[in-house]
């Protein structure tokens, strides 16, 4: 027998009908959910993420606010209609706490309308350990009574486990409705979008827009407390690293002055928020924004550069610190000009320079360097060299090469009689920095991008995000990072800031607010091409569309408009400043 097959053989077989693993059926009742760790759910076709994920509140230490779902952020009660890949999102995550912090502000904002019908609540900046500064117009300040009834009246609504109902509704249905309530600050912000329609947000009889996700009820929003402060107070609520747990208020006595000098600012501008700053540019008023802001930046270092001139007889370091993308570097360059118009000459100095080998650079709990550490900076040799530098001595500076990771000779320099150094870098402020130099010979300022342009009277604008936009247009002009590059490195950045940075903040003897009125829509045309790139299904996707949502807010304005010696011009390029050199000796 032949053990081939002859052609009448496969033409038998092509006519005989082939059993298929593929048919067509009913769709099935119901659909899973296939959670990171391999474990799958199952469950009705139509309910809700929140329902799927009950099944894991005993696992979690802490409430589950929020979930992505096939790569995209969703709220728990978003209904699934078909098998997805699902990510619990807890209150110890950003996006979780940014839940938690929303719910909570339209909590405040509706009870807050109950009690007090005829009087505006501006929700304000941040508190660094956790909450918003808040104030009241169009009536009296609080009293501490008031304050308190005001609290029992918002957990007597988380007792009662209102639903945050959502609804999409025609964009001219809620210009309507805010022009009946009287929100000219949500009218002027409505009447440049784009899109057709709002999402609105309804807690029983209140309504409003609030600028992303919510928690499903009241009754998740239990961890909060009002406080007195200043001509306002805060709305506190949880930290991620601790979600059930209100922190003290902390002394905030220098930062509040520097928010309200901002505040000072957008009034002289007349521009409260950003549906007046798209006004502004819509009237063609964008270069006299540009103007007189820059111009605000420069009269406040004249005033810093006058506080170091009036004690040179004392002053021998003026130490500059801040967190990443304040603008440190051109503020650092403007402080030495306007030094120099006072006759004075400082010598600018990194404390990136003292950084010890990489070998012997501290690890993090994930085993990775540390190179936001005060460890990681060889502070005794800092020390001594400015010691020896201040009593006139010639020194031998340290250079660090990144590239091999070594600390190498670098220039020797003596000082002239009278001239200063200015020391830049995360850790100027911390207090083991040069601990035996006495304060009496330094100036400590702080730098950073406390932004209060807000979307409305109850929508912030977060200085964080102000800072991560900011970073992520320089990083892919000056160092080709791609923003998921920039993102995904943003959580270390923010780690490290928060650990070393934020908790000596106070120790600043001057606060200089970088953030510039306009600067979100000059950013905008850099940021979004950007962002856009971004791959769907990655995490960094989410936090790339969370921000392409923020900026769709603002009209753009021509980057060509801004001053050549602008601080923003370190992020957008073309700076005047970038090779900017005193002479040294």
């Amino acid at each position: 027998m032949s053990k081939f097959l002859t052609r009448s053989d496969l033409d038998k077989l092509k006519k005989e009908p082939k059993p298929s693993r593929f048919r067509f059926v009913e769709p099935r009742q119901t659909i899973e959910v296939h959670l990171p760790d391999g474990r799958t759910l199952s469950g009705p076709r139509g309910s809700t993420v929140g329902e799927f994920l009950v099944a894991l509140e005993e696992e979690y230490e802490v409430p589950i606010v929020g979930a992505i779902v096939n790569g995209s952020l969703r709220e728990l009660t978003f209904p699934l209609e078909y098998d997805s890949q699902v990510r619990p999102v807890s209150m110890r995550d950003t996006d979780g706490m940014r839940f938690y912090r929303r719910s909570l502000t339209f909590l405040l904002e509706s009870a807050f309308h109950h009690l007090y019908p005829k009087a505006i609540l501006a929700i304000d900046h941040s508190i660094t350990s956790g909450g918003y500064f808040c104030q009241v117009f169009d009536s009296p300040m609080l009293s501490k009574d008031e304050l308190a009834a005001l609290e029992k009246h918002m957990r007597q609504l988380v007792a009662e486990d209102i639903p945050f109902v959502r609804e999409k509704v025609p964009l001219d249905e809620a210009i309507a409705y805010f022009g009946e309530k009287g929100y000219e600050d949500k009218i002027r912000l409505l009447k440049h979008r784009q899109k057709e329609y709002l999402i609105l947000y309804s807690m029983g009889d209140h309504r409003d827009y609030h600028h992303g996700y919510m928690v499903p009820s009241t009754g998740y929003l239990q961890w909060f407390a009002l406080s007195p402060l200043g001509d306002g107070f805060v709305l506190q609520f949880p930290r991620r690293h601790k979600p059930m747990e209100i922190l003290p208020l902390p002394d905030y006595t220098t930062l509040l002055k520097t928010f309200r000098q901002y505040g000072d600012w957008l009034q002289r501008l007349g521009i409260d928020n950003v549906g007046m700053l798209n006004q502004a540019i819509s009237e063609t008023r964008s270069r006299e924004i540009i103007l007189v802001s820059e111009a605000l930046h420069e009269g406040r270092i004249s005033e810093i550069a006058s506080h170091i001139a009036d004690q040179t007889d004392e002053v021998r370091v003026v130490l500059i610190s801040g967190p990443s993308s304040s603008g440190k570097t051109t503020f650092a360059k403007r402080l030495t000009i306007q030094l120099l118009a006072r006759g004075i000459s400082p010598y600018p100095l990194e404390i990136d320079k003292y950084f010890i080998d990489r070998e012997l650079t501290p690890r993090d709990e994930h085993g990775q360097y540390d190179f936001e550490t005060i460890e990681a900076v060889n502070t005794q040799r800092l020390e001594e060299d400015l010691q020896k530098l201040i009593a006139g001595k010639r020194v031998q500076l340290p250079y660090f090469d990144f590239k091999t990771g070594k600390s190498m000779a670098g220039d020797t320099i003596q000082l002239l009689p009278g001239q200063i150094i200015i020391l830049e870098g995360i850790h100027g402020l911390n207090p083991e920095l040069i601990p035996n130099i006495s304060t009496e010979h330094t100036f400590r300022i702080y730098v950073s991008a406390l932004t209060q342009l807000n979307l409305d009277w109850h929508n912030r604008v977060s200085t964080t995000d102000t800072r991560l936009i900011r970073r992520i247009v320089r990083d892919s002009r000056e160092r080709g990072y791609s923003a998921q590059d920039t993102i995904g490195r943003w959580e270390s950045v923010r780690r490290g800031e928060k650990r070393y940075i934020f908790p000596y903040q106070d120790n600043a003897d001057l606060m200089f607010n970088s953030a510039l009125v306009y600067e979100l829509a000059a950013l905008k045309p850099l940021a979004e091409p950007v962002l856009r790139q971004v791959p769907l299904g990655t995490p960094e996707h989410v936090e790339a569309k969370r921000l392409l949502a923020l900026l769709e807010w603002f009209l753009p304005l021509d980057p060509d408009m801004i001053p050549d010696n602008s601080l923003l011009r370190e992020f957008i390029g073309a700076s005047i400043l970038k090779d900017f050199k005193i002479w040294k000796r």
